[in-house]
């Protein structure tokens, strides 16, 4: 565990003193920092460590690389006596100029004092040397030259130093911080007050850390390079209903009472799945297959967690699903670093679009986002979870039931991750960077009802237009052809009641005829479900 804590003084200029025990400190992590050789491979550093290293080494590399160049310019005018070193910054290299130049000045400042001094008290003497002055510079003409000489010398020597002034002035114009970030009010780079309200709060990485949008293009394109290489791409994760289920201990039901007596110990978590947190009221049970998910996925993906929960909340679940840090490295985004109120954005996830996936139960949270998401089946394990939603039906625990391992949700869904991942990197035949995983789970929904051709038959309000409906524009994102009319095409009948007519037609033709949540099904599952699990019944009033 690696523990950096950075003073950032008020003055923009670090001495170079200062800067040289800094970054042999910061030297050995660039392979945990993602700068050289991979991205996020030791998972030894917090990722506020992570990024304020990955920020400061490449901040301090660029003012090197100016500093050198600078120095060269330079060379050229003047005979500097200040050289700079390896960690020097720019910042530091025109401070040492400055006073070099400054001490120098002073210096004569303080001969021509004592030049006035002795003046004062000797004038009488050198109105007496005066006449027998000239008579010497007369009979040597010779050391009249050189004087001459040395005063066009002096004349050159104060151009060429306000040439090196004017240099300064000019790439300290150039060079002016642009406060890429700020902590509270004060630039992450300079220190100096920064009132501007632009850019994205990242809480979650470090409480103040707020970034400019320049900064955090510049962060999403360097991740994005090294995530590429390693052929990864980032996964948005929901918690509740996703990959847990949680209630408070006071909604338990009579007939789920037995459950507190079945919890696991929070002493090794990775161990449990059913766990009762006393100190917050709360028993949560996580989704079966919750923990091969998470170690599947972390191969192919860059891990998120992103809640509607508080961060208090969001970060004792991540303690049970990651007890080792293993998956996410703190990268755990609760409602309290969210921009917008009641909704979820990918403007706090340091990812570019074009490569994030999101699974979540609850579209709705993803209106800016709907072409990343992965629409998850709902994991009600608890009663309250089912009141919550308005089902009157009993809940998993209620049945002493649960999901199956091998054929549930996250199983169906790694499966859907492990193709979209495949395209992406193996399949497409575009430049790498110009991919688009949005594409890529088009076409993947697209393959789930391909070849059928659909008619509903009372499934939508009267005088409805269909085209309109939820069902409708759900099955044709799976695939599907729909339509009004029965004709010798149509592979399916969607129906809730078997008197219908077209019902009715569908078993006299051999057509299929099932319920609407076979097409939810295969929404859910992205995988054609076999019909005869979802029967269609005649309604008793016929």
């Amino acid at each position: 565990m690696y523990l950096l804590t950075i003073y950032i003084p008020s003055s923009p200029a670090p001495q170079p003193s200062n800067l040289t025990p800094l970054l042999n400190f910061l030297s050995p992590f660039p392979q945990a920092l993602n700068t050289r050789t991979g991205h996020d491979t030791t998972h030894a550093l917090s990722p506020r460590v992570k990024y304020l290293c990955h920020f400061l080494l490449s901040r301090f590399s660029t003012a090197q690389t100016k500093a050198h160049k600078q120095e060269n310019e330079m060379s050229f005018a003047t005979d500097s006596p200040v050289h700079s070193s390896s960690s020097d910054d720019f910042a530091a290299l025109i401070d040492a100029e400055l006073e070099v130049g400054s001490s120098g000045s002073s210096s004569d400042e303080h001969n021509n004092e004592e030049e006035e001094f002795d003046a004062d008290n000797d004038d009488h003497d050198q109105e007496e040397n005066e006449d027998d002055g000239e008579d010497e510079l007369n009979d040597h003409p010779n050391k009249r030259c050189k004087i001459e000489k040395l005063e066009d010398q002096e004349l050159q020597g104060s151009t060429s130093q306000g040439l090196i002034e004017e240099k300064l002035e000019v790439s300290l114009k150039k060079d002016i911080c642009t406060h890429p970030g700020s902590f509270g009010q004060m630039c992450i780079l300079c220190g100096q007050r920064v009132d501007d309200e632009s850019g994205v709060t990242f809480g979650y990485i470090h409480k103040g850390l707020r970034l400019g949008n320049d900064e955090i293009l510049r962060l999403r394109s360097t991740d994005m390079k090294n995530l590429l290489h390693h052929k990864k791409l980032y996964l948005v994760l929901d918690l509740d209903h996703t990959l847990l289920n949680s209630t408070l201990l006071n909604h338990l039901t009579s007939e789920e009472e037995y459950l507190k007596a079945q919890s696991d110990s929070l002493q090794d978590v990775s161990k449990g799945c059913l766990f009762m947190l006393d100190f917050m009221h709360m028993m949560t049970k996580l989704r079966p297959f919750v923990r091969t998910f998470l170690k599947e996925a972390s191969e192919m993906f860059e891990m998120y967690i992103y809640t509607m929960g508080d961060r208090p909340y969001a970060l004792e679940m991540a303690k049970l699903l990651d007890p080792k840090q293993e998956y996410f490295s703190g990268r755990v985004i609760s409602r309290d670093d969210g921009t917008q109120k009641h909704q979820k954005g990918l403007d706090v996830v340091l990812g570019q679009e074009s490569a994030v996936v999101i699974l979540d139960d609850t579209e709705n949270a993803w209106t800016k986002h709907k072409d990343n998401l992965i629409l998850m089946e709902r994991y009600h394990f608890f009663a309250s979870s089912c009141h919550q939603f308005g089902f009157n039906c009993k809940s998993l625990s209620q049945l002493k039931n649960d999901e199956s391992e091998p054929d549930g949700a996250l199983a169906s869904v790694l499966k859907v991750l492990r193709q979209v991942h495949h395209i992406f990197f193996d399949e497409l035949d575009s430049d790498l960077a110009s991919r688009d995983v949005r594409q890529v789970l088009k076409t993947v929904r697209k393959d789930v009802l391909k070849d059928c051709k659909i008619i509903f038959s009372r499934v939508f309000p009267t005088k409805f237009q269909a085209e309109n409906h939820l069902l409708w524009k759900m099955a044709e994102q799976l695939g599907a052809t729909c339509s009004t009319e029965t004709d010798s095409s149509v592979t399916h009948v969607v129906s809730t009641d078997a008197g219908t007519e077209k019902s009715r037609w569908a078993v006299k033709e051999n057509k299929f005829l099932v319920h609407p949540r076979w097409i939810e099904a295969a929404n859910f599952l992205w995988q054609k479900q076999p019909e005869e699990k979802f029967p269609v019944s005649q309604t008793k009033n016929q």
